[in-house]
């Protein structure tokens, strides 16, 4: 089992930049993808991000350019650097991974609670 922490959430102006990262623990891969997700009410869970254990990165139309995935063997981490805020970015993301380095939207066998973000005008 994989047990996914995710922490940086919470309310910024529009503009503004927020920090988020997901802490794994349990069971380790050496295979791997990583991902962010989020959802806001109404609407369908969006890929927003990913990293393979081989260092490859991809990105939703609106995170590009905005925002930048890295992982962290050592710690067990995978951050998402978000900038450039805009209110329509409001959800709760959701970290989520998976044993191999199949296609990004791929689906993922482990999920965390999410954590809320909150972007303002």
């Amino acid at each position: 089992q994989v047990q996914l922490i995710e922490s940086g959430g919470g309310l910024v102006q529009a503009g503004g930049s927020l920090r988020l990262s997901c802490l794994a623990s349990g069971r380790t891969f050496t295979r791997y993808t990583m991902a962010w997700f989020r959802q806001a009410p109404g609407k369908d869970r969006e890929l927003v991000a990913a990293v393979n254990s081989g260092g490859y990165t991809h990105y939703s139309g609106s995170a590009r350019g905005r925002f930048t995935i890295s992982a962290d063997d050592n710690k067990k981490t995978v951050d998402l650097q978000m900038s450039s805020l805009k209110p329509e970015d409001t959800a709760t993301y959701i970290c989520a991974c998976r044993s191999n380095r199949g296609p990004f939207t791929d689906p993922y066998d482990y999920w965390g609670q999410g954590t809320q973000v909150s972007v303002y005008s």
